[in-house]
């Protein structure tokens, strides 16, 4: 059994941020190794089927927010149900996420400060400014990362997470695949966790 887990993420989803915060914990326990690929939420969502939130029914979009609340209380974390910026552009923070993987820097802990900036901040990720100051803050080089943004290295692995994961069939956030086998979700990271215990 091998220890390498594909980590497919939006920086935008609210799913990526309640599972993103229990990676570190995760990979602590069983010394796995999680590569993260963030990818183009809408090109994968218009493959699979999928719609973006504003184009949901209103009976979806009721339930959505129960969910949301009820595993809010679950977990116990500060969470913004309907934050003041969402939907929201997450380019900006995917590139520098990939930039700071291609860097050898700890790529997760800066997607999990982009996450929570959506969902305990209220802060617009769509900003330069903002994701240079909140990678500052958590102790990364915001202003080196947002060089990148445009790059053309990171561009190409941008839209190639983009395309893997459409090829694998994603069409959820967080992702995960593990020896072939796929976890969808937040909620099913505990059987990922087992998986990797086993």
């Amino acid at each position: 059994m091998s220890k390498n887990v594909d980590y497919y993420a939006s920086l935008a989803s609210p799913y990526t941020y309640m599972g993103g915060r229990r990676l570190p914990d995760i990979i602590a326990k069983t010394g796995a190794n999680f590569h993260i690929k963030p990818i183009m939420g809408a090109q994968v969502m218009a493959a699979t089927g999928g719609l973006p939130v504003a184009k949901r029914h209103p009976a979806r979009l009721a339930y959505r927010l129960v969910e949301l609340q009820r595993w809010k209380n679950h977990w116990s974390i500060p969470m913004n149900l309907q934050p003041k910026f969402f939907p929201v552009d997450d380019g900006k923070a995917a590139q520098m996420v990939i930039a700071a993987r291609q860097g050898g820097q700890d790529a997760i802990a800066l997607s999990n400060v982009f996450l929570a900036c959506v969902w305990e901040g209220e802060q617009d990720i769509s900003d330069q400014g903002t994701l240079v100051a909140a990678a500052n803050q958590a102790g990364f080089d915001g202003d080196g990362l947002a060089a990148k943004i445009g790059d053309d290295a990171v561009t190409a692995e941008y839209q190639a997470n983009t395309d893997t994961a459409i090829a694998n069939q994603v069409f959820g956030m967080p992702w995960f695949i593990h020896d072939g086998v796929p976890y969808w979700g937040q909620d099913r990271i505990r059987f990922l966790a087992r998986a990797l215990t086993d």
